[in-house]
């Protein structure tokens, strides 16, 4: 025998459960929490620092291919080049990754400003929170302080995450710069940098 009262629950019941699915697939990307503006007493990033090559080193790992456009090559058939273009699977947030061997870092009461190679000069507000932009592409940016280590998390449009965390070592004669990338809870790139006062 069929209990009446149960399945009237379900049916009604089933509509909400999807209706709360349907939402949860529609949520928003997760906003990015700020960090502190206030500088730890003591802790001064500035100075001209060079990387350190450590013997049998790996370069960084790089990312997939930058978001874009692939141009098939010129020896291809000509039905094939009327195919409209297709896109690379890349992660965006990768664009906002400067790299340098040698760095010069002005820190200010403020913020800081990195010059990578004398060829880039980013500036990062302590406490910040707001979208920064390279060309096309854009990201939620937070910056500031967590305990000693100066953390710069950087979030595209898809979720992936950029986090860099940047603090003194060795008696504050070397600057460790820790890199990592994570898309869908998976870790894309993880890397660490170690410089040296030059």
């Amino acid at each position: 025998m069929v209990d009446m009262n149960t399945t009237k629950t379900f049916n009604l019941a089933h509509p909400v459960l999807l209706a709360c699915l349907i939402l949860a697939a529609c949520a928003p990307r997760p906003e990015l929490i700020s960090r502190s503006a206030a500088v730890p007493a003591g802790v001064d990033l500035s100075g001209r620092w060079q990387l350190r090559i450590e013997p049998g080193a790996k370069p960084m790992p790089s990312l997939d291919a930058e978001p874009g456009i692939r141009i098939p090559p010129a020896n291809r058939s000509d039905d094939t080049q009327r195919r409209p273009p297709k896109r690379s699977s890349g992660i965006a947030v990768k664009v906002f990754l400067e790299n340098g061997k040698s760095l010069k870092i002005s820190q200010t009461d403020t913020g800081l400003f990195i010059s990578f190679d004398r060829a880039i000069v980013e500036e990062y507000t302590f406490g910040e929170n707001r979208v920064v932009s390279v060309g096309p592409i854009e990201a939620q940016r937070v910056s500031g302080w967590q305990a000693r280590t100066f953390v710069v998390e950087t979030m595209d449009n898809d979720g992936a995450l950029l986090t860099e965390r940047w603090y003194l070592d060795e008696g504050d004669g070397a600057l460790v710069r820790d890199i990592s990338v994570v898309k869908s809870d998976r870790e894309q790139l993880s890397s660490q940098q170690r410089f040296d006062r030059g």
